[in-house]
């Protein structure tokens, strides 16, 4: 059996835990190092590692809890934007190997950043190189097959 996730340890009690609302298979709780205030983390009870290892059910699962924690959040913060962040997998930077998303309320002015600057070397091209996008699609499309 697998060693038990320091999430599991916060769902069961274990370990002190801000919760900010829970339903049928899910828990959201305040996270411990906050980049932003009310940093939330979603968690499943299913301590898989990954999104492909989960259920169709979990995924809803896991979305109705993103969405009842934004709901929560908003009321607080006055916003109705947010970073919603999953890293999937430790190449992802997945830090605890147990499915969460981070909600992370966003207001005008908050310093947070968007995507390019998770990548700051990344150069895409401008304007896109569309013939090569469609060559990379057909090489994934036919790695599935």
């Amino acid at each position: 059996m697998a060693e038990t996730t320091l999430f599991e340890k916060i769902l069961f009690g274990e370990v002190p835990g801000n919760f900010i609302c829970r339903g049928e298979g899910w828990s959201s709780f305040l996270d411990v190092f906050p980049r932003s205030e009310g940093h939330t983390l979603v968690v499943l009870e299913n301590p898989s590692q990954r999104l492909a290892d989960l259920s169709d059910e979990d995924l809803m699962k896991l979305f109705s809890g993103v969405k009842q924690t934004q709901s929560f959040l908003s009321k607080y913060f006055q916003t109705s934007d947010f970073t919603i962040v999953i890293h999937d997998g430790p190449l992802a930077g997945q830090e605890i190997p147990h499915v969460h998303v981070h909600v992370i309320p966003r207001k005008q002015g908050d310093g947070g950043r968007a995507l390019p600057s998770m990548f700051p070397n990344a150069n895409p091209s401008n304007p896109p190189d569309f013939s090569a996008l469609a060559d990379l699609c057909s090489a994934i499309k036919e790695a599935s097959e």
